[in-house]
Parts: C-alpha cells; sequence; structure tokens
C-alpha cells in the first residue's frame, strides 16, 4: 500500500485523468440508474400506491387494461380481503394554452384504491376528478376545465394528489359515473355496468377463482407487461452493464501501458529482491484507490446534478442500488488490474534491466 501510495503522490497528472475517467464512468452509470428508477416509476407509480396483490382482467385483454372490458357482475369478491372497481381510458386534457396526455380512472371513493388528497377537495359530482400533482407543473390549477380530445366532454380539477402517474401519464380520478360520462356520452346509463378490471387484495391469490373468461394476474405480472415498460428497463440495464466491461476495459488499459513504462523500474526492484507479490500487491492497491475515488467523486457529481435538474426529467436515485454499483464499479476494476499483475510476475530482470 505504501508503494501504490508513495508513486500515485509523485506522478499526480497521471492517475488524475485515470480517476477523471472512472469518475465520468461512474457518474454515467450513476444517473442511468437513476433515470431507469425513474422512468420505472412514472410508468407504475399510480399502481404502487394501490398497495394491491393482483387485478382481474378478461382472458383476451392479453394483460393490457384498456383492452379488458367486464361487467361489475363478472366478479363478487369471492375469496379475496378487499375488492375494488377500475375503469380506465386514456385522453388528452386541454384547459387554455396548457395540455397534457393523461390517463382518467373511474373508481368508487369508499374503496381502497381512492387516493389520498393532498391539496383541494375529492371529487363528488359527475365531471369532478382529482390531478396527480404533476400537472401542477404544466400550469394546470385547482378549478381548471378540462376539455378531452375526441369526445364532447368537460372535468373540473377540485384537488391534487401526489405519485400518481400511469404509463407516463399524470391520472385523473373520477367517480364511475364520470368515467362513464367520458366513455360512452349519453348512453352512460345504458353502460353503467361497464368497467376494465378489478383491483383485489388477498393473502393467497393462487386461490382466488375467476370464470373461464376472466384472469387473474399478480400486480408484479400486470406491471412488466405495461406497453413498453420491460423494454425500456432492460435496455437502461443493459447500458449499465457495458459501463461496467467498458470501465474495466479502460481502466485496464491504462495500467499495462503504465506497466510497460515501469518494466525498467520493476526488473531493478526485483533484482532488490522485492517479490512479484509485494508489486503485484502495491498494483492492485493503487487500482482500488483510483477505483474508490473516481466513484466517490461521481457519486457526489450525480448526487449534486439531482438538485439542479427540473422536475420534468424523471429521475429517482436509489442509494442502496448506487452502493452496489459503485462496488460493482471498483470490482471490476480491480479486476482490470489483473492483466498489468500478470506481466509484473512474467518481468525477468537480467532482460529487464539490459543485463
Amino acid at each position: 500500500m505504501f508503494l501504490a501510495w508513495n508513486e500515485i503522490k509523485n506522478n499526480k497528472l497521471r492517475f488524475i485523468l485515470i480517476v477523471g475517467v472512472l469518475t465520468l464512468v461512474s457518474y454515467l452509470v450513476f444517473f442511468l440508474s437513476g433515470l431507469a428508477n425513474g422512468l420505472e416509476n412514472i410508468n407504475k407509480e399510480a399502481v404502487d400506491k394501490w398497495n394491491a396483490d393482483g387485478i382481474i382482467l378478461t382472458e383476451e385483454s392479453d394483460i393490457n387494461l384498456p383492452q379488458s372490458s367486464l361487467l361489475i357482475e363478472d366478479y363478487d369478491g369471492n375469496g379475496v380481503s378487499e375488492v375494488a372497481v377500475l375503469g380506465q381510458l386514456n385522453s388528452i386534457a386541454t384547459s387554455g394554452v396548457n395540455k397534457a396526455n393523461v390517463s382518467i380512472f373511474g373508481i368508487r371513493d369508499n374503496e381502497f384504491i381512492m387516493p389520498e388528497v393532498t391539496e383541494g377537495e375529492a371529487f363528488s359530482e359527475t365531471g369532478e376528478v382529482i390531478a396527480d400533482e404533476s400537472l401542477k407543473n404544466e400550469g394546470f390549477n385547482i378549478g381548471d376545465t378540462l376539455q378531452l380530445s375526441s369526445v364532447d366532454a368537460t372535468l373540473i380539477i377540485t384537488g391534487f394528489t401526489d405519485k400518481a402517474k400511469f404509463n407516463a401519464a399524470p391520472v385523473l380520478y373520477g367517480g364511475l359515473d364520470t368515467f362513464q360520462y367520458v366513455r360512452f356520452g349519453t348512453s352512460m346509463d345504458e353502460d353503467s355496468n361497464k368497467i376494465n378490471a378489478f383491483v383485489i387484495r388477498t393473502e393467497n391469490i393462487e386461490a382466488v377463482t375467476v370464470d373461464n373468461s376472466l384472469q387473474v394476474i399478480p400486480t408484479k405480472t400486470f406491471i412488466e407487461n405495461m406497453p413498453g415498460y420491460s423494454e425500456q428497463s432492460l435496455t437502461l440495464t443493459f447500458m449499465i452493464y457495458f459501463l461496467f466491461i467498458i470501465s474495466a476495459v479502460i481502466l485496464a488499459i491504462f495500467l499495462y501501458v503504465l506497466t510497460i513504462q515501469k518494466i525498467s523500474i520493476f526488473g531493478v526492484m526485483k533484482a532488490q529482491g522485492i517479490s512479484s507479490k509485494y508489486l503485484a500487491v502495491s498494483v492492485i492497491a493503487q487500482t482500488f484507490l483510483l477505483a474508490l475515488a473516481g466513484v466517490v467523486i461521481g457519486f457526489i457529481l450525480t448526487i449534486t446534478t439531482g438538485f439542479f435538474l427540473p422536475a420534468a426529467v424523471p429521475v429517482a436515485f436509489n442509494y442502496v442500488d448506487m452502493l452496489i454499483y459503485g462496488t460493482i464499479l471498483v470490482f471490476v476494476s480491480v479486476l482490470g488490474a489483473l492483466f498489468s499483475v500478470q506481466t509484473i510476475v512474467k518481468i525477468d530482470p537480467l532482460k529487464a534491466i539490459g543485463g
């Protein structure tokens, strides 16, 4: 460790460059992990908020909520501790110059998926909705009248709730009558029993029995089958894994070049009786210190960047994930140093000093 630290102190510029590269790689890894978490959250945070164990959809819907259409009478809550009905449709809401894609949830206000109102009041009449707080950042306010695309219907925002996005769109919570008013218009009375799903809480989801035309889906499976969710998550995860490999290769090349430049010095040290094991441990310790410094600086830069990002950027840092990724970065960096260790072990003192 002494030899490693002493060399770093005497060659500051050279090792600052290596730490700089590791800092940029770790910064990119941490930022991508935050982006992956943020994108996952905006797809599923409304579902997480239900704290439900599963959802009942039609068989022919292919686990797609908007494609599922069933009747309130299709399931009576047999075998579960709690059940809530859910109607859902997507639209574009406009109020003056403000416009946003929204997901409209039709629910009953006395069932467990009713969200907590953080500002304003809950809906009580047909056409009233509670909106996700993110719409405030887009200029929407309590009392705004929303004109919906493709339908002759308007909604009024009576309050806001937090963490309510579904498939990256802010959710508007209204009563079942509001959902049917938007979806069916003047024929809403004839279709007043049509919904999209039942959300359930149960201790044993495997024991829930439904008609052959329906299927019981665990919440995790439902989230993984959201359009684009798995593809998005896998893409970012693979990018992070490739960065691990890239960081190991970059550091291995740097250290190998440095080792080649110091072959004569290592040869002299070996001729003086310093063992290959001591030199190898010195290189590994040096790599560990450089990687640790790069990861710590990258972590600080990432957290600092997070404070200055606008709310529209979907970044959510998970410190446990960042600790794991930082540890992996240090590990793969040390792994990359093994190429240099192999070179040091093979150095012949006589050849190295030109004897």
